[in-house]
C-alpha cells in the first residue's frame, strides 16, 4: 500500500454555520475522506463577523482581532478533528485553510477579496504547516478569485460521456458543469443559496434556518415579488461571474419588500425559497437542457428546496454527491485540502473559463508552523 499523503481541509462559508475540518488521504487516484468535524462558530464571534461583513461599519482594529480569533477556532477545529483520528500532526502534510470571507468585491477598479483567520496564528496552534490566500493569486490575474472548487469538482467527479452539474448550495450557490468530453469545465456562483432564505427565519422567527425548508413550504410563493426579486442584474450577467452577502444580505432584502408588507411571513420565505431554486435553475438549465445534477453543501438537507429544484430542471437525473461517493457535507472542506495538495506538488488549481484569470496558477501562501 502506498504511503498515506494527508491533508487536512477548513472551510468557512458565507452562511457563517461552522468551520467544517477535514482529514483526507490523497495517495490512492481517489481522494479518500478519513475524518470529519465541525467547529461551531461562538456567539461573540458570530456576531463580531456579521458586523463587520457591513460595509458601514468597518474598524482596522475589529478586522485585526477578529483576524486572530478566527485563526484561533480554526486552529481548535483541526485540533479536535485528529483527537478523533489516531493520525498525529507531524503525520499532516499541510493544511488548507479557505478563511473567512469578510468582503468579496472582484469587479471594482482594482478588485479584492479578503478572507481572515491567520494562517500563521493556525500553523503554531496546530504544529502543522499551512497553505492559504487561495483567492487573490486568481484575482491578481484579472479572476474572479471564485468559485475555486470547479477544479476539485472535475478531478473527483468527471466522467467521460456523462453530462454532469455539481452544485454546492452554502449561503450562496454555486455550479460546475463538466460535459463528459473535451468541452471546457465551466463554473460560476449563480446567487444566492441558504443566505437569505436563512437570514429572513432569523429575523421573523430567530431560528439560525429553516429545518428542511418546512415554512417555507407552508407558505404560498407570490409570482410578483419572485418576478422583482429575480430581475436582479447579477442573474443577467455572463460568467464568469461570482457573487457575495455584499449584493445579497439583509438591506437589499429590506428594499425589496418595501412594496410588500401586507404578506405573510412564511409567503415571502417561500418565495426566497423560489428565489434560490429558479435562479440555479435558469442556468443549469442554459447551460444543457439534460444531463445529471449532484447536489452538496447545506442545501441538499432542506428537503423543499431540493424538491423545488428537481421540478425546474425535468431534464436532470436529480442525487446527492454522496451517491458519487464523497459525502455531500465535506465536498468544500476537501477542495481546500486538494488546494493544498496541489500547492504541495507545485501544479496549478484554478480554471481561468471558470474565474476569468489570464492563465492557471499555483494558488495560495505556505505558512511554516516551525
Amino acid at each position: 500500500m502506498p504511503k498515506p499523503e494527508y491533508f487536512i481541509g477548513l472551510m468557512s462559508g458565507t452562511s457563517m454555520d461552522g468551520i467544517d475540518a477535514v482529514l483526507v488521504d490523497f495517495s490512492a487516484a481517489k481522494p479518500m475522506l478519513i475524518a470529519s468535524h465541525t467547529e461551531t462558530i461562538p456567539t461573540h464571534l458570530l456576531k463580531g463577523l456579521q458586523r463587520l461583513c457591513r460595509p458601514d461599519t468597518d474598524e482596522v482594529n475589529r478586522l485585526g482581532r477578529l483576524d486572530r480569533s478566527i485563526g484561533q477556532l480554526f486552529a481548535k477545529a483541526v485540533n479536535n478533528l485528529l483527537t478523533k483520528t489516531t493520525v498525529t500532526a507531524d503525520e499532516i502534510i499541510a493544511i488548507g485553510s479557505h478563511g473567512q470571507t469578510v468582503r468579496h468585491m472582484p469587479n471594482l477598479d482594482i478588485g479584492f477579496t479578503l478572507q481572515i483567520g491567520d494562517p500563521n496564528t493556525i500553523a503554531i496552534e496546530t504544529n502543522i504547516d499551512v497553505i492559504a490566500d487561495f483567492r487573490r493569486k486568481d484575482i491578481a490575474l484579472g479572476g474572479q478569485g471564485a468559485p475555486l472548487v470547479p477544479a476539485f469538482h472535475q478531478q473527483v467527479f468527471a466522467k467521460q460521456g456523462h453530462k454532469r452539474v455539481i452544485l454546492n448550495i452554502g449561503g450562496i450557490a454555486n455550479i460546475t458543469y463538466l460535459p463528459g468530453n473535451h468541452d471546457q469545465v465551466l463554473g460560476f456562483d449563480t446567487g444566492p443559496g441558504n443566505t437569505l432564505i436563512d437570514a429572513y427565519i432569523q429575523q421573523a422567527l430567530g431560528q439560525p434556518f429553516d429545518r428542511d425548508g418546512a415554512w417555507a413550504d407552508s407558505g404560498t410563493s407570490q409570482p410578483d415579488l419572485l418576478k422583482q426579486l429575480l430581475s436582479h442584474s447579477y442573474f443577467s450577467q455572463a460568467y464568469p461571474k461570482s457573487t457575495g452577502r455584499e449584493m445579497f444580505n439583509q438591506a437589499w432584502l429590506q428594499q425589496q419588500l418595501a412594496d410588500y408588507s401586507d404578506l405573510d411571513q412564511q409567503d415571502i420565505q417561500s418565495t426566497l425559497l423560489d428565489l434560490t431554486c429558479h435562479s440555479i435553475a435558469n442556468d443549469i438549465n442554459k447551460l444543457s437542457p439534460t444531463g445529471e445534477l449532484f447536489v452538496c453543501g447545506g442545501g441538499v438537507f432542506n428537503k423543499a428546496l431540493m424538491q423545488r429544484l428537481a421540478i425546474l430542471v425535468p431534464g436532470y437525473k436529480v442525487d446527492s454527491t454522496s451517491a458519487l461517493g464523497v459525502d455531500a457535507k465535506w465536498v468544500e472542506g476537501m477542495a481546500f485540502a486538494w488546494l493544498a495538495m496541489r500547492y504541495h506538488h507545485d501544479l496549478p488549481a484554478n480554471l481561468p473559463a471558470v474565474t476569468g484569470a489570464s492563465r492557471p496558477a499555483v494558488l495560495g501562501g505556505h505558512f511554516k508552523a516551525r
